[in-house]
């Protein structure tokens, strides 16, 4: 299992700390939510943020665009440093073609799920992925509880990347804390996007720590 604390928990005026605090306590990636008011309504990470954030941190930056039209300003983002990339299943009508965007920029591509949408609408583009991000909160805000009947989709994901024997990865973002990170592992996710659990503790580096030492006491 990764962790992927989520940068937007955290205290915005001093987001080069919070980058010190997951380092320090074992982070794999930085999970970067770009918010543009219209898909979501909240605005939150630009180009030049991200770009900032690249310079002050060696772990890889997870950038997930909750953007309109997410094809206008790709290949800004992937250039401004992006490990990896998903963009919205519900918000990218040409996915194929922002899918070959952003491998052939080098970067892995990873589509993100709504709650409400199925996950069997992914069967014909699997094989074009590298990590399926599944929100178990509807995008838009943080600190909002984490939705049970996400653990199911994520089970079916998981027999479809498995039936089609692809190393295609799962992700999923939202409402994950201490006391849930078992059943998100459990259930067949690689990646937990962690952002109030994380930055939201009085030491965001052990709380980063104890939610790995939990989900593999759990994995054993």
């Amino acid at each position: 299992m990764k962790l992927a604390p989520s940068i937007l928990a955290a205290d915005l005026a001093d987001l080069a700390g919070a980058l010190a605090q997951c380092e320090a306590g074992g982070a794999d990636l930085v999970h970067v939510d770009v918010m543009d008011g219209h898909f979501v309504p909240n605005l939150t990470f630009g180009i030049p943020v991200i770009k900032a954030l690249g310079r002050r941190t060696r772990l890889p930056l997870d950038v997930h665009l909750m953007v309109a039209n997410p094809d206008r300003l790709l290949d800004d983002y992937l250039a401004a440093g992006a490990a990896m990339l998903s963009l919205h299943w519900e918000a990218t009508p040409h996915l194929d073609r922002q899918l070959d965007r952003i491998r052939q920029a080098g970067v892995q591509a990873g589509v993100a799920l709504n709650p409400a949408t199925p996950v069997e609408l992914l069967a014909d583009v699997l094989g074009r992925l590298d990590f399926v991000l599944l929100m178990s909160v509807n995008p838009g805000f943080a600190g909002q509880p984490f939705l049970p009947y996400v653990l199911d989709k994520a089970r079916r994901l998981r027999r479809l990347i498995a039936d089609a024997g692809l190393p295609v990865a799962l992700a999923m973002d939202g409402g994950i804390d201490r006391d849930n990170i078992s059943q998100v592992v459990a259930a067949g996710v690689d990646v937990c996007v962690v952002g109030s659990g994380v930055f939201r503790s009085a030491d965001p580096a052990a709380a980063i720590a104890e939610l790995r030492q939990r989900a593999h006491v759990e994995a054993l």
